[in-house]
């Protein structure tokens, strides 16, 4: 019996095929809508951690001045010093390293090639705490540290746009004023979380750059990497007591530094992200209600189209709930149709915008299935009042129906 219903189901269907898909469009349109923004939030939700990850994790980053920046008008913080590393790595427990850093402009030659890229003075502790591997070569010796040594490791970019096709490590590059020995060179990472290019840099002892290209002993920027078996935010207020005396910041006096933990910002922007997923899915979610009431406006024009069939039907022995079923399967397919093929052009959209959004091709499962499940549940509720209308039809007077 329910077999001969979805034949009778389907004749009906590919009887109007253009009125058919215009019914089963707002579904489409839909489920397309719904799928689409939620894979590609998703996708983007992953690219977001992905690019703190390159980050480091349970990583701290401490810099003068309470912003990003250096703050605005007025007197500015004074940079951390030397002694502030030492007394970070000598007084805080749950620490691994701590690794200062001092930063300059500066154009790279090597031969006939030069490019314009950033210094990044440090130590071998930058290593230790950034999940960013070499590609060849070795880091930095505690001899050539400790010295401040004219040595350096290059960024991807720099070594590809110095030597595309060779390799630099043994060979020496010019820096500015300095003329430095390549040891290693680093693996790409690509665009950073907030845009740049990562692989833009030259790393070299801190010392090394302190003397020659910024001209003062100022650290700009201290990374602090924490042990997985401490908490973050313990070690975070430890540091914060220990800066705000060794800076004279007392009572009630606003801190003259941040600390920013990167998987606090990842999760402030995971959470943000999928937020403006779940508002814009819901927006989207309203074609699905207004594809349903399209698919109960075209089966109630159904009805009255068919009522001296139906009233033949139930003349001649055929139950209520029959031709109830008759026409909430009809809907039912409709409905599961235009599901299927919204799946399927979604599918598509998400092959088309996540390489021009840079973010991952994913393919969700449960977003899929659920959308499927939610057509097919449309298809039940704004089907069954044109069903339930065709069944509770005197076959008399829908006999006599012109």
């Amino acid at each position: 019996m329910l077999g001969t219903t979805f034949i009778l189901a389907f004749r009906s269907i590919t009887r109007h095929l253009m009125r058919s898909f215009l019914t089963t469009l707002g579904i489409i349109i839909g489920v397309a809508a719904v799928v689409t923004m939620v894979t590609l939030g998703q996708a983007t939700t992953q690219a977001v951690q992905q690019q703190i990850a390159s980050l480091g994790n349970n990583i701290l980053q401490i810099r003068p001045g309470q912003g990003f920046g250096r703050g605005g008008g007025g007197p500015q913080p004074p940079n951390f010093t030397e002694q502030d590393v030492t007394a970070i790595r000598e007084q805080i427990g749950g620490i691994v390293a701590v690794a200062p850093q001092a930063t300059s402009a500066t154009t790279a030659v090597y031969e006939g090639s030069n490019w314009s890229t950033t210094v990044t003075g440090s130590t071998s502790d930058y290593f230790r705490i950034q999940p960013w591997p070499l590609a060849e070569g070795r880091s930095f010796e505690p001899a050539e540290e400790i010295g401040g040594k004219a040595v350096c490791i290059l960024g991807n970019t720099v070594r590809k746009n110095l030597a595309a096709n060779g390799s630099l490590l043994g060979k020496r590059v010019r820096l500015g004023g300095i003329s430095c020995t390549v040891i290693g060179t680093l693996t790409a990472r690509g665009q950073a979380g907030f845009g740049g290019d990562q692989d833009d840099v030259v790393f070299m002892p801190i010392k090394q750059v302190q003397r020659r290209l910024t001209g003062n002993r100022d650290i700009r920027l201290m990374m602090v990497g924490v042990d997985p078996k401490y908490e973050s935010a313990a070690v975070q207020s430890a540091i914060t007591i220990l800066l705000r005396e060794r800076r004279n910041i007392v009572g009630a006096k606003q801190d003259d530094f941040n600390i920013f933990d990167t998987a606090q910002i990842s999760a402030t922007l995971t959470g943000t992200t999928r937020l403006l997923t779940s508002i814009v899915a819901a927006v989207a979610a309203i074609s699905l209600v207004v594809g349903g009431i399209g698919i109960m406006n075209i089966m109630l024009v159904s009805v009255t189209e068919r009522t001296r069939e139906i009233g033949i039907r139930l003349a001649i022995g055929a139950l209520g709930h029959e031709v109830l079923t008759q026409f909430l399967v009809e809907a039912i397919v409709l409905s599961c149709l235009g599901g299927v093929i919204g799946i399927l052009l979604a599918q598509v959209l998400v092959l088309i915008i996540a390489p021009l959004m840079q973010v991952p091709v994913l393919f969700v499962p449960q977003i899929n299935v659920i959308a499927f499940l939610i057509s097919a549940a449309i298809g039940v509720i704004f089907g069954y009042f044109p069903a339930r209308r065709a069944a509770s039809l005197n076959p008399i007077d829908a006999l006599r129906y012109e």
